[in-house]
């Protein structure tokens, strides 16, 4: 097995959504497939989660067995809870820096659009995107920013100091692609329904956090490439309150979201810019 301080590490963030399970459980089964007796060895394959949850397993998936030892010993597997609080997220990455191996991967799959229930302990309306401009309130409007906006950025900040060490970096053969999952109605020049106040917004941010991101690594990160992601409507509880008008064959699993990104990182290439992209890979104006 590698010294751990090479192995390929893969960091999904926010975990527990459904995008995220689908992208862990394809990426086992695609190094799973590479342990056929016909083929060469694979290098070992270290997979980080963080999520709000104490614990999460990596999945079964089309019938491979993770706890076969042959697998399991191929595939390390560490997951960290976070409460997405600066604070915490900071000694999230600090606990990663001390595990992970060369960083060619990182998913971040967080985000709100609603909340179903009525916040009882302060009697605040449940969070749905606006229809007008009157249907506007400051609380959701900091709920969105934070989850949508400000949490990615924390990440991106925090991880950069680690991406930048030797023991991390990506060398001039290698790559490391960060997807975020955004949103094409974060798009200010595709904008022509209207509605959705904040939750475009807050990706509109989100988007332009990137962008901005993406010119610093061009001079410090050079290997690094930062994709904005938009899956479609996914069948996930984000999406279940808005799934009634979607055209026939456009709302997507999210195993055929995640094959799709997983394709699309593959074919990304540092370029030091920011690409805003849609689950066919083509691209979204910003």
């Amino acid at each position: 097995m590698s010294d751990s301080t090479t192995t390929e590490t893969i960091i999904v963030i926010g975990a527990s959504s459904l995008i995220a399970q689908a992208f862990i459980e394809q990426t086992c089964h695609q190094h799973a497939k590479q342990q056929q007796p016909n083929l060469p060895v694979a290098e070992p394959l270290q997979i980080i989660t963080v999520s709000r949850q104490n614990s999460i397993k990596l999945p079964e998936l089309m019938g491979i067995e993770l706890t076969d030892s042959e697998l399991t010993g191929r595939i390390n597997h560490q997951h960290f809870s976070c409460d997405y609080q600066q604070a915490s997220i900071e000694q999230c990455v600090s606990d990663i820096a001390a595990i992970a191996g060369t960083v060619t991967r990182i998913v971040m799959c967080n985000g709100i659009l609603h909340s179903k229930n009525q916040h009882i302990s302060t009697n605040e309306p449940a969070l749905m995107p606006e229809k007008r401009i009157e249907d506007i309130d400051a609380h959701s409007l900091e709920q969105l920013f934070y989850a949508n906006s400000i949490v990615p950025m924390l990440w991106l900040s925090t991880l950069t100091p680690l991406l930048s060490q030797p023991r991390h970096k990506v060398s001039a053969e290698q790559k490391c692609v960060i997807s975020i999952l955004s949103a094409r109605v974060g798009s200010i020049s595709d904008n022509r329904l209207g509605g959705w106040y904040g939750y475009r917004a807050s990706k509109a941010a989100l988007n332009m956090l990137i962008k901005t991101t993406a010119v610093e690594y061009a001079r410090r990160l050079k290997r690094v490439k930062l994709i904005a992601f938009h899956p479609g409507t996914t069948d996930t509880p984000l999406s279940k309150p808005f799934q009634a008008n979607v055209p026939q064959g456009k709302l997507f699993t999210p195993a055929f979201v995640a094959n799709q990104l997983q394709q699309i990182m593959d074919n990304s290439e540092p370029d030091g810019e920011a690409s805003y992209l849609d689950w066919q890979g083509e691209s979204i104006n910003w």
